[in-house]
């Protein structure tokens, strides 16, 4: 008996299971989920990083002054005097003068991470306990703030999001929403329901004085990305992180190519560097692994050359149910993305995996080793 091409259908076989396995878990998470009772008004600040004008910028940065909820403040944090969304953030606040909203300016050097550096000016000036940092790009939904609290229990020490790209406008931009969405989006939410969540900086709710107790702000300066430094707290204090029922939107835009692919890299770099052994197994996902599985099989006259079509129907059939499900954005343009995607996920995991060094907001990364938190000055207040 030949044994190689048992091991080869097995492989595929588990290849094959993995895919199809973590859409149905992603599906019955949705399916089972039981809303918990709204949590009482405490305060909660958000924090949110702006750098340069984004697309959908305004959008974005306007819903955050339309959520519902009693008691909340918005603290916009920018690190240069000389950025252009300064104009844009200053005319957001005067036109809601109800809201309790304010926008500091100025770079704390403290750490690698340039975010972090953004944003500890706000962290010092929340007045609540509650601090949601949110990106600049996220649509925030009116129910945001209720949506995070939900999942906070004693056991909880982040809540937070995964981005899921709408408004796609080009291909390029398609697939970006093709990594955020069926891709990425779906392993967290399937981490969350095998309740081993990690954190996702898109959006991150954290308790000030729990987070006080493992260290300060200081602590998410011990990996180079602030929510790889979050997951690790909550595993090593015996918590969890949790992920929000339905995932926040990010509107895309129009994209480069180039746009696309420094950030999936970027992305890809950190995981390396913060979790290389789920990295490592990345490579094995996507289609192209089980497809050079089954054409050697069938090379081998162990499978029909008829079934490889079908196959492949039947993988992307399942990420459909999937965005249908969670009422993702669907359409041939993301589909063909998809596809694109699964070509170019081994290149963007190589190169993910020999590049050392990226730029980030301007930033030149060139290592990647955990930063150090050294006392900066505060920026002004405006």
């Amino acid at each position: 008996m030949n044994i190689v091409p048992v091991i080869i259908s097995a492989g595929m076989i588990l290849l094959v299971a993995t895919q199809f396995v973590s859409v149905a878990l992603a599906v019955l998470r949705k399916l089972l989920w039981r809303r918990s009772a709204k949590c009482g008004p405490d305060g909660v600040t958000i924090i949110k990083p702006v750098c340069g004008l984004e697309n959908n910028l305004r959008r974005t940065l306007r819903s955050s002054f339309a959520i519902d909820y009693p008691q909340y403040e918005l603290i916009f944090c920018v690190a240069s005097p000389d950025d252009p969304a300064i104009p844009l953030v200053r005319e957001l606040i005067a036109s809601h003068p109800a809201a309790d909203a304010h926008l500091l300016i100025g770079d704390d050097k403290i750490s690698q991470n340039p975010k972090l550096n953004n944003i500890w000016k706000g962290w010092r000036a929340a007045k609540y306990d509650w601090v949601v940092i949110s990106d600049s790009n996220v649509l925030v939904p009116p129910a945001y703030i209720d949506d995070l609290r939900e999942r906070w229990s004693s056991a909880t020490s982040v809540i937070c999001s995964p981005p899921v790209g709408s408004d796609a406008e080009g291909l390029a931009a398609a697939l970006e929403a093709a990594f955020l969405n069926t891709y990425q989006a779906r392993w967290q939410l399937v981490a969350d329901f095998l309740r081993y969540g990690y954190a996702q900086g898109k959006t991150m709710m954290l308790s000030r004085r729990e987070l006080e107790h493992s260290g300060g702000l200081s602590i998410l300066a011990s990996e180079v990305a602030e929510d790889a430094a979050a997951t690790k707290i909550a595993r090593r204090t015996g918590k969890k992180v949790a992920v929000v029922r339905e995932p926040f939107q990010q509107p895309l835009g129009r994209k480069t190519w180039s746009q696309v692919w420094s950030r999936q890299l970027r992305w890809a770099q950190l995981r390396r560097s913060s979790f290389p052994l789920a990295y490592s197994a990345e490579i094995l996902t996507g289609i192209l692994p089980v497809a050079i599985l089954y054409c050697i099989l069938a090379t081998m006259d162990v499978l029909a050359w008829i079934g490889l079509p079908l196959l492949i129907v039947c993988w992307y059939s399942a990420e459909v149910a999937l965005a249908v499900v969670y009422r993702w954005p669907l359409g041939l343009t993301l589909i063909l993305a998809w596809i694109l995607r699964d070509i170019l996920s081994p290149l963007l995991w190589l190169q993910g995996l020999l590049q050392r060094g990226f730029t980030w907001h301007g930033n030149n990364m060139t290592s990647l080793k955990r930063s150090k938190l050294k006392r900066g000055v505060v920026g002004s207040q405006t």
